[in-house]
């Protein structure tokens, strides 16, 4: 192990200090200081900041050629309150690290901590703390930087935390790993009327009653292979808070959601399809627009192949035969530059969920995660 037991604790209680400030995507300004610090600490050999926004990167150089392994992390909470009683709990009101960044961060600090006291052998190791990631604009934001050809991998590689997998044990597979989601957005636009007289007006209320029902119709979920489709209404509004006036005003939110990107544009378009003919029908106008877009996420069978052989190196229990999730990830835009692949780290069967207000990583996977990222970059690095 190249971690000590002190290692741990200090690791441990890092990261519970990042739990207690959890920033939202695009505003991880005191987090970004925070790693900066950190990967100082560890006298990386470069530190790039400001990447795709708060983005900060660390290179470790080996002292021969070879290639350039990536391993990312995530910086973003959620606007998620925490309802916890954990003594590290969230200390800014309606945020939280419910989707384990923190843990995530806290993982590629120890593997900073290792690489700091012992170069790779040959090629660079770079360490990624990714900002906003919850919105799906992070990835894109980092790989559009200029900045990124600094940092530009042969391989890259990520871990997820995931309850519902016993404590420790991981799930990793090729292809498909999570699915392609965006947010779409209708805002119909009629006339308002006396509420008195609605019939002078022209009101989105019938518009609006019977698309809800017939998007959710479009994907109800099921089995997740290459005809899953999943539609969720997530918000909707209509008119103004008042008993005289008759709405002209209506907005409706759905997440679309489908195992890949081909199938994500027919859903797309049938969505829209449902949205304009509701708004033809009802004499309104109707405008889309999306938001949270993240492409489906896929593991490329040569990076799969290295953290495999880690996994056994490191007698970490895996399997193999894990479906892919609902849940969307942006790491996928990483598999545009080089062979990447995530695997899944299990946060325990009994645990509170992803995005739950209670939810907080176990600092036991710090050590785990970190052991299998040091092999793989071993058995790539030397």
């Amino acid at each position: 192990m190249f971690l000590t037991n002190q290692d741990m604790v200090e690791l441990a209680e890092w990261r519970q200090q990042l739990h207690r400030m959890p920033e939202l995507s695009g505003a991880e300004v005191e987090t970004a200081r925070a790693v900066q610090a950190f990967l100082s600490s560890t006298g990386a050999d470069r530190i790039v900041t400001g990447i795709g926004g708060h983005g900060v990167a660390a290179a470790y150089e080996g002292a021969e050629p070879g290639p350039t392994v990536l391993f990312r992390a995530e910086l973003d909470g959620l606007p998620i309150a925490e309802i916890s009683d954990i003594p590290h709990r969230s200390a800014i009101a309606g945020r939280g690290h419910m989707c384990g960044h923190d843990g995530h961060m806290a993982t590629l600090a120890a593997l900073a901590r290792g690489l700091g006291r012992q170069r790779p052998k040959r090629g660079r190791a770079v360490l990624l703390f990714q900002p906003a990631e919850e919105d799906g604009s992070g990835a894109a934001a980092v790989t559009a930087d200029p900045k990124f050809r600094e940092i530009a991998p042969d391989f890259a590689f990520a871990l997820h935390n995931l309850p519902g997998i016993p404590l420790g044990h991981t799930a990793l597979v090729d292809g498909p790993v999570n699915c392609a989601s965006r947010g779409m957005r209708g805002t119909f636009t009629g006339k308002t009327a006396h509420a008195s007289m609605p019939e002078t007006g022209v009101s989105p209320m019938s518009a609006v009653a019977g698309l809800m029902p017939a998007l959710t119709a479009l994907g109800s979920g099921g089995p997740i292979d290459d005809t899953f489709a999943m539609v969720t209404v997530t918000h909707a509004r209509m008119g103004e808070p008042a008993f005289g006036i008759a709405p002209a005003h209506a907005e409706v939110w759905a997440t679309l959601r489908t195992l890949t990107d081909a199938r994500m544009e027919a859903l797309r378009a049938r969505a829209e399809q449902l949205a304009e003919s509701a708004a033809r029908d009802s004499g309104l106008v109707v405008e889309i627009d999306y938001h949270d877009v993240f492409r489906h996420c896929e593991n490329a069978p040569e990076a799969v192949g290295h953290l495999h052989r880690a996994l056994e190196a490191e007698g970490v229990p895996c399997d193999r035969g894990f479906p892919p999730l609902r849940a969307s990830e942006d790491f996928g835009r990483f598999g545009d530059h080089a062979p990447s692949a995530m695997f899944f780290l299990g946060a325990g069967e009994n645990h509170p969920s992803l995005h739950n207000p209670d939810y907080d990583f176990p600092d036991h996977l710090i050590g785990i995660g970190a052991r299998v990222f040091m092999r793989t970059l071993r058995d790539l690095l030397g």
